[in-house]
């Protein structure tokens, strides 16, 4: 039996693997980069291995190290998670030739199915092998890992050759492997797949299937189980595919089988042979542990001849610190505090106080909520999401709340063009019109300008604050009664706590501090100096980093004085191991380039300007 399992990942994935580690009385070890040195799957592991460096290259996907770590440790056993070297047959491999357990499935089967264009090949399918007008539009696929990388829509035919280098480029930098391929990109189609699990004596359980639709750069965004609105015999077809799939390798473990589901058809994807990060609405549903079924699976243990009876219906969603408005970036700080309602499942890989950096994937948790009918589902994480505290960078929380109650989606009529038909109104700010008043009022308690009794009325205050990416400007009193603000009753104000009667009903408001930052319940601000710093002023044109990164590469003989069109690609950044175009504003000339392929960015460093065309 297992007694010491290394996990070969970091994050939410490691925590997860590890919470059901110590249930079992396991011991754990975890492996880190330097970026990662005090992070929460190094701090809750029972031993921790430095990988040096930070970049994945350098940490995560060196295979070599991770093995010479799990041996140090003492470990019997190692656990790939998802992502890095999770579908690495060589790295499979190396496990089992250094005499450990590999909580995984074979290497032949890795070997056949987690390559796409293999998997493809093996379903019968073959990828494009050129491309014309008339296959448009295509989707370009990285032929290795997931989770959105190396993936992109190609809809004009000169885009091609620069969509598949950037393709290339974002799948060697997550999984090692730049091989891409392209296949045809069908449209208004849903994302289901199946989970699988496979043990070593012939019996493979399909357990039920799982909604993928609402995804945002073909990563998932909002995933739920079971997937809605197919027809019992579309299941069973499902079914009947995936275990087909499974029993073509001899797959052993946990496996995923993904479909497209267009015009009531069901077209073959890929297979992932790994755990997936969804795996908790099928846990929850089911009432199981997959990772403890992986783990018993690993060490020869038999499975019942079928699965568990399903019950319910749960619905996750993926917490990100990324801005959906502004082209989804990522965002970068500390995160001070996060914490949810009870009764929704939360995993995650941070906790109050951790900062998030820009070396990987933006999530920063998956919350799980499950419940008898789908609507009661839906009902209850998306109030847990309203009402819990997320304090920090800005996160994709508001979108996820919209979303999981636009009626498209409540409707059960999602797609995977979900987000291109309602990105904009899902992200229209619509911030709380009283949180700057209750920040200014909080600001002000115990700030009063009475230092004795005056018979003359006080001045109106004014202060500023960022909200939603607008400014807002309130004014207050201070007169001998306390606080008070045009057009609201201020029962109460301190430093913590507002309550302010608005119309005749009373609304408080819980105030947090971080610095300049404030958090007005779930809204975020930012308190703005009465008088703006006239250094800070950029020059038309300026082209800002967005986010912090590193610049990967400049737009092919670029050179200052060139002529530049507007919207023409002329920087990219990678950042949370997505790449990032950074695109002129304007028809103009470029009057300054300060980018540099390799060149580490912070936000708001200035990359190049290009100087708009004078109008004729």
């Amino acid at each position: 039996m297992i007694s010491t399992l290394l996990v070969a990942n970091r994050g939410e994935i490691a925590c997860r693997v590890f919470r059901t580690c110590r249930e079992l009385g396991i011991r754990t070890v975890a492996v880190h980069s330097d970026a990662d040195e005090n992070a929460l799957h190094a701090r809750v592991a029972d031993a921790a291995v430095r990988l040096p460096g930070s970049a994945p290259s350098e940490t995560y996907l060196r295979g070599d190290l991770i093995v010479k770590a799990a041996l140090s440790a003492g470990a019997d056993a190692v656990h790939p998670g998802y992502g890095f070297l999770s579908e690495n047959a060589d790295f499979a491999r190396a496990v089992l030739d250094a005499g450990l357990v590999w909580v995984g499935p074979p290497p032949e089967a890795i070997e056949a199915m987690a390559s796409k264009t293999h998997a493809k090949k093996l379903m019968g399918l073959e990828p494009l092998s050129t491309v014309t007008a008339g296959d448009l539009p295509v989707l370009v696929k990285a032929a290795a890992g997931g989770g959105g990388r190396g993936m992109r829509v190609v809809r004009e035919l000169a885009e091609l050759d620069a969509e598949l280098t950037a393709a290339r480029a974002e799948a060697l930098s997550a999984f090692g492997d730049g091989e891409v391929f392209v296949e045809p990109y069908v449209e208004g189609g849903r994302h289901v797949e199946v989970q699988i699990l496979a043990d070593a004596h012939g019996t493979v359980w399909a357990l039920g299937t799982r909604d993928c639709s609402l995804q945002r750069r073909h990563q998932k965004v909002i995933e739920e189980a079971p997937a809605p609105g197919l027809a019992p015999a579309l299941v069973a077809e499902l079914h009947e595919l995936a275990v087909r799939a499974a029993r073509a390798v001899d797959y052993v473990g946990a496996g995923t089988v993904e479909f497209l589901i267009a015009d009531g058809k069901a077209h073959f994807l890929e297979m992932n042979t790994r755990l997936q990060v969804e795996h908790p609405v099928t846990e929850a549903v089911f009432g199981i542990d997959l990772v403890a079924l992986q783990l018993q699976v690993a060490e020869g243990a038999v499975l019942e001849n079928d699965p568990p009876r399903a019950r319910g219906h749960a619905i996750e969603a993926r917490l990100y610190a990324e801005d959906p408005a502004r082209a989804w970036a990522p965002q970068t700080g500390t995160l001070h505090r996060l914490a949810v309602p009870e009764g929704v499942r939360l995993d995650t890989g941070y906790t109050d106080g951790d900062p998030i950096g820009i070396h990987y994937d933006p999530m920063l948790a998956k919350a799980v909520a499950h419940a008898p009918t789908r609507a009661e589902a839906l009902r209850k994480l998306s109030g847990a999401l309203e009402r819990a505290e997320i304090h920090g960078p800005v996160t994709n929380r508001d979108l996820l709340v919209r979303s999981l109650r636009h009626p498209e989606f409540t409707g059960a009529r999602m797609d995977t063009g979900f987000y291109e038909r309602h990105l904009e109104e899902l992200t229209r700010a619509a911030p709380d019109p009283y949180a700057p008043l209750a920040a200014a009022l909080s600001d002000a308690h115990g700030r009063s300008r009475f230092g004795g009794w005056r018979n003359l009325p006080s001045q109106p205050q004014t202060k500023r604050y960022l909200m939603g990416g607008t400014e807002h400007e309130v004014h207050y009193r201070h007169t001998r009664d306390g606080l008070t603000a045009e057009g609201v009753r201020v029962v109460h104000a301190d430093a913590r706590l507002v309550v302010l009667e608005i119309g005749g009903v009373r609304r408080k408001f819980e105030i947090s501090r971080y610095g300049d930052q404030l958090h007005v319940g779930p809204t975020a601000l930012t308190a703005l100096p009465r008088f703006p710093d006239p250094t800070t002023q950029q020059a038309p044109g300026s082209l800002l980093a967005p986010m912090p990164g590193t610049v990967v590469r400049v737009a092919e003989g670029l050179t200052t004085g060139a002529a530049v069109t507007a919207g023409q690609p002329l920087v990219w950044l990678e950042a949370m191991k997505m790449e990032h175009k950074i695109s002129a504003p304007t028809e103009g000339i470029l009057s300054a380039l300060h980018a540099a392929p390799g060149q580490q960015v912070e936000v708001g460093t200035l990359l190049a300007v290009v100087q708009p065309n004078e109008p004729l």
